[in-house]
């Protein structure tokens, strides 16, 4: 064989040899999904969708009466009922203040309006007034123990449980100045329950659920 001879097919071998490598990968390439593109169009960058825009919240004292300047003897609508504000105790517990107005609708149900601007509980979160409207139900002798309590097949976790002092302005069945001892717990579905006692007397419990914003309307008194 002549060197020429020798060149020729070595070089057809090492030709051979380079598209069996080629045809190898390509079908590799092909089984793992990562061919390249062969439509020669270049691929369109990925659009992220738009977050939704944040629930604009309405301004206490702009868009609906601010709860925080009601007064004794004014009257208030509170979910379409019109009451006469008789008291109120004004409370206060390890740095914590609220207030709470006991409400005459004129049919001998009285209940407990509650005020209470509360920090946020996640990180970043900015404060928040809660207003809630307590509606008495029988305690039954019932005491409030340290561990969840169980009313009419719902469970209530305790949240906050302490003695308050008060002061008392206006008719609330209450002395002027004292100490509330109170328990309060929540259930899953943000129902509230809470058992208050002036101190040496026996407890009182109610249910309540936070009010949304706007909810209350105030006619101030003459």
């Amino acid at each position: 064989m002549t060197p020429a001879v020798a060149v020729i097919l070595g070089l057809s071998v090492a030709t051979i040899v380079l598209l069996l490598v080629a045809f190898f990968t390509t079908t590799r390439q092909d089984r793992n999904g990562h061919a390249p593109e062969t439509s020669g169009e270049t691929p369109s960058p990925q659009v992220k969708a738009a977050p939704l825009p944040a629930p604009t919240a309405g301004r206490v004292g702009i868009d609906y009466p601010d709860p925080r300047t009601i007064k004794v003897g004014d009257t208030i609508e509170c979910q379409g009922v019109r009451s006469r504000v008789l008291g109120g105790l004004y409370l206060s517990w390890q740095g914590k203040q609220w207030t709470e107005y006991l409400l005459d609708d004129g049919t001998r149900r009285y209940q407990w309006l509650s005020i209470e601007m509360r920090e946020g509980t996640a990180t970043g979160e900015p404060p928040h007034l809660e207003v809630l409207l307590w509606t008495p139900v029988p305690a039954e002798g019932m005491i409030p123990a340290k561990a969840t309590l169980s009313v009419e097949g719902v469970d209530f976790f305790p949240v906050d449980r302490g003695t308050a002092a008060f002061r008392g302005e206006g008719v609330t069945s209450m002395p002027e100045r004292g100490l509330l001892d109170f328990a309060d717990y929540r259930a899953a579905d943000g129902r509230l329950l809470s058992f208050e006692r002036l101190q040496g007397q026996g407890w009182t419990s109610s249910y309540a659920q936070p009010l949304a914003p706007g909810t209350i309307s105030i006619e101030s008194k003459g």
